[in-house]
């Protein structure tokens, strides 16, 4: 890739030409996954605390940076493919957010996660997979 379809591609991450909805739900829900990777990174034991875990030692609150260091880097692949306006990515993520919910019930009720943890996936990754599923149809539909 040359230098200048790297300035091109960034300056459009920037200014964000042409947009559509469904990528602005997909931009915005990066964003908040974002911030919440990073408030993991660095404030694991109040988000531990808000979430209602158990008691962890040093080596769980590492993991758990580690948990949102890799939130946060979704979060900025969720970002910049919105504001790129990539169909391809928001069609992945109409296949891919509906199946959380499932999944966090399966490991709550195997006991792997607390339901606080398993509570707040499926509400904000339903909402998220709803919100961009209306925009994509409303786009996909005219």
């Amino acid at each position: 890739m040359s230098t200048n379809s790297f300035i091109v591609m960034f300056k459009r991450i920037i200014d964000a030409p042409g947009q559509s909805g469904s990528a602005r739900s997909v931009e915005i829900f990066g964003w908040v996954i974002f911030l919440e990777g990073v408030i993991i990174l660095f404030c694991p034991d109040f988000v531990a605390k808000v979430l209602a875990f158990p008691e962890y030692q040093e080596q769980g609150r590492n993991f758990f940076r580690l948990a949102g260091l890799l939130v946060s880097g979704l979060g900025s692949l969720y970002i910049v493919s919105g504001r790129l306006n990539s169909k391809g990515f928001v069609f992945a993520s109409l296949l891919d957010r509906p199946l959380v919910p499932p999944i966090m019930l399966v490991l709550w009720l195997l006991e792997i996660l607390p339901g606080t943890l398993a509570l707040a996936f499926v509400i904000q990754d339903g909402t998220g997979f709803i919100w961009t599923l209306v925009k994509w149809r409303q786009e996909n539909d005219e």
